[in-house]
């Protein structure tokens, strides 16, 4: 006789995480949710898009990459939903739109209730964070694919913009000011190279560097920053003067950058106006990794930028800083000559 059990897939274990994760899920809510979880599908109220001209539905969807490898060596699960959270939300929020709702997807090699809890935690947390009602998720449980250990973390949301409020390339201009938000750390991107460093070059992460006071570990999993609050009420201060927005994520911010800019213009970067995060400094020069190759994987400690028309720019860092968040000008939009590409950074970093 065979059983599911037998197979390597526990329903009751299932049924516990569920229980477990109830209590979390009650922080991620909006007055706009219908019903429960536990339903097959999550119910969201959209009828405050009526006021809107022209209702636009914005979604995204994302994971965590291979960050969650660091989350598994460390048996630490509650910050790494965060990241996800923050992946998915502040995609959409570029465009201008509210994030609503989000749902989420969690593949196991074995269900260990507490730790799929855990998980839920982090990303419950996360839409809190951002306004973001979870309405939904999935557990899967998938032996002989994942091992015991593994897991594997996605998720997808969605927003609302009103078609006139639209941001984007149409909007930016040349003269306008590039507003920079401070990353928290990594966020989830460009991991793979952490890992490649950690192994090729022995770093226990239960090591304290001193350069940061903390273990590679901590450091590693500190959460991605959510943005989506900050940039909405930036939207709300600067209406038409807020022209697009940038999430930095895999590619840098020289890439990420250009896929808001218009053809005919370049934002261009000026590195002395910030220094390089001591962490990626300190993995960068651990790995020998060049500086292009650096500014290509990881954030450099730009986690958004926002482009603001320049007469706006000192109101906008005010907004930001009433929030807590210590933006800065970081560059200008700038005519493009023959030549040049869509974006870069030019000059030094700030010496520390």
């Amino acid at each position: 006789m065979s059983t599911y059990s037998e197979a390597g897939v526990d329903i009751d274990a299932g049924d516990t995480a569920v229980q477990l994760m109830k209590k979390h899920l009650a922080k991620a809510r909006r007055p706009e949710v219908v019903g429960d979880i536990g339903g097959f599908a999550g119910l969201f109220d959209i009828s405050a898009a009526k006021n809107m001209k022209r209702p636009l539905l914005a979604t995204s969807t994302d994971g965590v990459g291979t960050k969650t490898e660091i989350a598994r060596a460390l048996g630490k699960y509650d910050t790494i939903g965060e990241d996800l959270v923050a992946m998915v939300v502040d995609d959409l929020v570029v465009c201008g739109a509210e994030p609503l709702f989000m749902t989420d997807y969690i593949a196991v090699g074995k269900v260990f209730p507490e730790r799929i809890a855990e998980i839920v935690a982090g990303i419950a947390k996360g839409c809190a964070k951002s306004g973001t009602a979870l309405v939904g998720g999935e557990t899967a449980e998938h032996p002989g694919l994942l091992g015991e250990d593994e897991f594997d973390i996605a998720g997808a949301a969605t927003g609302v913009v009103d078609a006139d409020n639209l941001l984007g390339e149409h909007r930016v201009k040349k003269g306008d000011v590039l507003i920079a938000m401070p990353a928290s750390g990594f966020h989830a991107n460009g991991f793979s190279l952490v890992r490649h460093i950690i192994k090729t070059k022995n770093l226990s992460l239960d090591y304290v560097v001193s350069e940061y006071g903390k273990t590679s570990g901590e450091v590693f999993l500190t959460p991605t920053e959510i943005y989506s609050l900050d940039c909405l009420t930036l939207y709300k201060a600067l209406q038409d003067d807020l022209h697009a927005f940038s999430h930095i994520t895999g590619g840098g911010i020289a890439e990420n950058t250009a896929r808001v800019i218009p053809s005919h213009l370049t934002a261009v970067y000026d590195r002395t106006t910030w220094s390089l995060p001591v962490e990626m400094e300190f993995m960068a020069n651990l790995g020998g990794v060049p500086q292009h190759d650096m500014e290509r994987t990881w954030n450099c400690g730009i986690g958004m930028t926002a482009i603001v028309a320049p007469s706006e720019a000192d109101r906008a860092l005010r907004t930001l800083a009433a929030r807590g968040m210590k933006a800065w000008a970081a560059g200008v939009i700038n005519e493009r000559k023959d030549g040049e590409i869509g974006s870069t950074l030019e000059g030094t970093y700030q010496a520390r």
